[in-house]
Formats: structure tokens, C-alpha cells, sequence
């Protein structure tokens, strides 16, 4: 829903209007009739996707119930209202969340989006997502989420420091470099956790970059953090290029969403050969069946914020023939490869069918909902999961919450030799369960994961254990009472 009809709704309008308000708002509403609906569906029923994929899984692992049970329910919500003074002097209040879903396998760790559309069911989500990644990729994270319901794009970059510091003063005590570990996301970048970081260490009294992962090379951040998302998505890529003996130059690929993780990922593939023939951003996207000459696009988005099909030598750029598409379009283009880079619920039961790609990598969190994955099972087409497809963020963030841990900081050659080996190593543990259970690798994913926290669980003790001690007590004073 628009953050303006919310507020005609929210402050009263209606009812200081209603002999207006019926011929005013059914045009009003109706107009809004399908961005309420995704929104809804984004919000209201994400967290119940993810606890059906839960459950799908659940059926093929044969781990204690218990483990299941604690993941359906997040350890704490925090829901705060965050004060901002703006430029022209007035006061605003924002609200902004975070979420702490499991920590049993250690410190939540998770990621802050500023997007209008946030919710508390999407932070949910979002964290129960990363308990189940950082348990993919085994390392020694929980998961955790934030977020603040702003439009980032309407602020100045004051005011958005002055919300990034505030954010922080109101979940100073939710967080830490022991207990939950936030970090980049939707709208959110490396000068924003700089800012976080620097606030929660004026709060604490003392230098702490352990809090925030994400951060400046100078305050702390690790090489190889920029591009860990998609790099991590690129070394899935090359095993299903080994698997499918693909030809690079042969493989026709759309990436849909071209910010950070997109843009890497199609550069990384670029590189090597790949044909990558369609790109959008969020307002609409390219086609060229020739393929574009990514470096090209990606100077001219950054440096103009708009995506144009260009060709570039040197500082002299000009444009190239191609067709403008919707995003929609981009995602039923007939390609060998689709990589989601954008939101939540792009590939959905309405349009999954119409999917043509053979592979499809997740590197955006939640592209795929549920009754789409039942339909792209059928068609036989694979899905890299979001969350091993862009693990390879948090598996990056981990090793900066280590090097600032130890104050002892890596090379670039070390940081993605590591991270290669994770990827490669859990890519294909995933890969053999997939074939072994005969199940779509979501669902693999899952069932790795659940191996991984159920072990977690049942070494802090569950019913099966603690039921069984007070039998066999029982049954040895019964025998000595025999005795006697």
C-alpha cells in the first residue's frame, strides 16, 4: 500500500468526510488494487511461505521435533519509533524493527533494509531465512533482521545519518558484537554502517566494529564484502557449469535487479564469456539478443543512476540497439539462466509457468514463492535457493566479524579462497541431497540446514533425553526395592 493512501486511511480522513469518502476513495482503492494485493502478499503471508518450506523439509529430515519447533518461533521482536529532527526543522518519527530468530548455533546475525514497504512479518521472515542460511553454509551465526519504514530516496544525507544513528540508540541494547550482529541491506550501505557502528560505540564507550559487519575498509570493513553476494552466487554458477558441461559463450542470461549484487554477478559472468542479455532495474529493463557490454552499463548506472543500453571506449559512450522491457518480461525471456538480484515474490504461481529459463539463481531473498516452486519443480527447471545462492554475503560478513574479533585483517586472495572453498563445499553437499531425496534443491537446502540446527539442539538436551533419565532411575530403585 502507498505510504499516501496509508495515511488518508490511518489519520481519519474518512471518517471527518463520509459523504465524500465512498465517491473519493472506490476510485482511490481500485486504483491501488494490485500494489495492495503483492503488498500483501510480501507481508502478510511471507512468513507463512516460510514456515510451509520449513515444514516441506521437516518431512525428509530425520532430526528431533524439537528443532523444528523452536524455529517456528522467533526468540524476540523489537519494535521501536525512531525520532528524527529534518532539515527544514520539523519533527518526524519513524518505526524501525529488529528480529533475533535462533541463537542457538551462536550470535543472530542479519542484515537492516530502509524500504517503504517493511513490515514486522517481512523482518520475520527475513531472519528465519538467515538462521536457515548461516546453517547452510555452516558458520557459527544465528539469524537475525531490521529494518525502518522509510523511502530512503526522500531523505537528505543528513537526515539519513541522523535516522542511522537513531535507529541505533533505540536498539542499542537488543544488539552487540556477542548477541546479534546486523549489517547492509535493501537501501542500506557501507557509510550507513559506518555511521551505526560509530553511534553504538559512542553508546557503549568504547570502539566496537565487531557490531557491524558491512562497514568501511577504514573502520574495519574486510576486502572482498562488496561482491561477496554475487561472488558467492558465481561460484554456484561454475559448478552447474561443470555439471551441465555449458559452454559460457553459448549460455544466454537476464539478471533482474542491477544494484549491488546484480551488477557484480553479471560482471563476474560477463568475464567468462557469458551472454548476458537482459538487465533491469526497478524502473523497467533492457533486452538485446546480442548481449550487452556490461562494464559499460555498469559505469553508466553508476555514475547517471539510470540503466541505458550503451557501449563504452574509454570516457566516450554511446548507445546500442535494444528493446525496453518490463520486469515482468525480463523474467519470462527465453534464456538459460535467471538470476532474481531484485525483492521478494517475483516468480509467483501467476507467472512460473511462463518461465523458460533452465536455471534459475536466487541472489535476491525470496523471489520464488511457494506454489511458483511447485510448478517450476514440474518443468524440471533448477532453482538455486536464495539461501545458498547468496550466502556467500553472510558468509563474508563472518569473516569480518573475525578479523575485527581478532584485529588481525586478511588478503583479498585469502578471503575469497575461503570463501570459495564454503560455497563449493556446501554447493555440492546440497547438490547430493537434492539427488539422494529426489527433492528440489530449496528443499535440500532446508534438510541441510535442519541437520546442522538439530544437532544444536539436541546437545542442549530435548525431551528424548530428558524424559529417558527419570525412567532409568526409576526402574534401578524399583530393582534394588526387589532385592530387598
Amino acid at each position: 500500500m502507498s505510504v499516501w493512501l496509508q495515511k488518508i486511511l490511518c489519520n481519519g480522513w474518512v471518517r471527518k468526510n463520509r459523504k465524500n469518502s465512498d465517491a473519493y476513495l472506490k476510485p482511490v482503492i481500485l486504483r491501488f488494487s494490485k500494489d495492495l494485493k503483492g503488498k500483501l502478499n510480501m507481508t502478510g503471508n511471507i512468513y507463512q511461505e516460510a514456515m510451509s518450506r520449513l515444514d516441506q523439509a521437516a518431512a525428509y529430515a530425520d532430526i528431533d521435533p524439537e528443532a523444528v519447533l523452536k524455529l517456528k518461533h522467533p526468540k524476540a521482536c523489537l519494535q521501536v519509533s525512531i525520532p528524527v529532527r529534518m532539515d527544514d526543522g520539523s519533527l518526524k518519527i519513524f518505526t524501525g524493527f529488529r528480529v533475533h530468530h535462533n541463537d542457538v548455533r551462536g550470535p543472530t546475525k542479519g542484515g537492516i533494509r530502509f524500504h517503504p514497504d517493511v513490515s514486522l512479518d517481512e523482518v520475520k521472515s527475513l531472519a528465519f531465512w538467515m538462521t536457515i542460511k548461516c546453517a547452510v553454509v555452516g558458520i557459527p551465526f544465528g539469524g537475525g533482521k531490521g529494518g525502518v519504514i522509510v523511502d530512503p530516496k526522500s531523505l537528505s544525507r543528513l537526515e539519513l545519518e541522523r535516522l542511522s544513528r537513531g535507529y541505533i540508540e533505540q536498539v542499542a541494547n537488543f544488539i552487540g558484537p556477542d548477541v546479534d550482529i546486523p549489517a547492509p541491506d535493501v537501501y542500506t550501505n557501507a557509510m550507513i554502517m559506518g555511521w551505526m557502528m560509530d553511534e553504538y560505540s559512542k553508546i557503549a564507550r568504547c570502539l566496537s566494529p565487531a557490531v557491524i559487519t558491512g562497514k568501511p575498509i577504514p573502520l574495519g570493513g574486510s576486502l572482498g564484502r562488496e561482491d561477496a553476494t554475487a561472488r558467492g552466487g558465481y561460484y554456484c554458477i561454475k559448478e552447474i557449469e561443470k555439471k551441465r558441461k555449458w559452454d559460457p559463450r553459448q549460455i544466454r542470461v537476464a539478471v533482474q535487479g542491477f544494484g549491488n549484487a546484480g551488477q557484480h554477478i553479471a560482471d563476474m559472468l560477463y568475464q567468462d564469456g557469458y551472454q548476458i542479455v537482459a538487465i533491469s532495474d526497478s524502473k523497467g529493463g533492457i533486452y538485446r539478443q546480442q548481449g550487452f557490454d556490461v562494464p559499460s552499463i555498469v559505469h553508466v548506472k553508476n555514475s547517471s543512476k539510470e540503466l541505458q543500453a550503451v557501449y563504452c571506449e574509454g570516457s566516450v559512450c554511446q548507445l546500442v540497439e535494444a528493446e525496453i522491457i518490463t520486469n515482468e518480461q525480463l523474467l519470462e525471456l527465453d534464456v538459460d539462466l535467471l538470476i532474481p538480484a531484485a525483492l521478494e515474490n517475483q516468480i509467483t504461481g501467476e507467472n512460473a509457468a511462463k518461465i523458460k529459463a533452465s536455471v534459475i539463481v536466487e541472489l535476491a531473498n525470496g523471489p520464488t514463492t511457494v506454489d511458483a516452486d511447485a510448478i517450476l519443480q514440474k518443468k524440471s527447471v533448477l532453482v538455486v535457493p536464495d539461501i545458498l545462492a547468496n550466502a556467500g554475503g553472510v558468509t563474508v560478513s563472518y569473516f569480518e566479524w573475525v578479523q575485527n574479533k581478532s584485529g588481525y585483517y586478511w588478503r583479498l586472495e585469502t578471503i575469497d579462497e575461503r570463501l570459495k572453498e564454503i560455497m563449493l563445499r556446501e554447493f555440492n553437499n546440497v547438490y547430493e541431497l537434492m539427488e539422494s531425496h529426489q527433492v528440489h534443491m530449496r528443499t535440500a537446502a532446508y534438510i541441510h540446514a535442519l541437520n546442522r540446527q538439530a544437532e544444536a539442539v539436541v546437545a542442549l538436551g530435548t525431551q528424548s533425553y530428558f524424559s529417558s533419565q527419570p525412567h532409568s532411575e526409576q526402574a534401578k530403585r524399583a530393582s534394588v526395592q526387589e532385592k530387598v
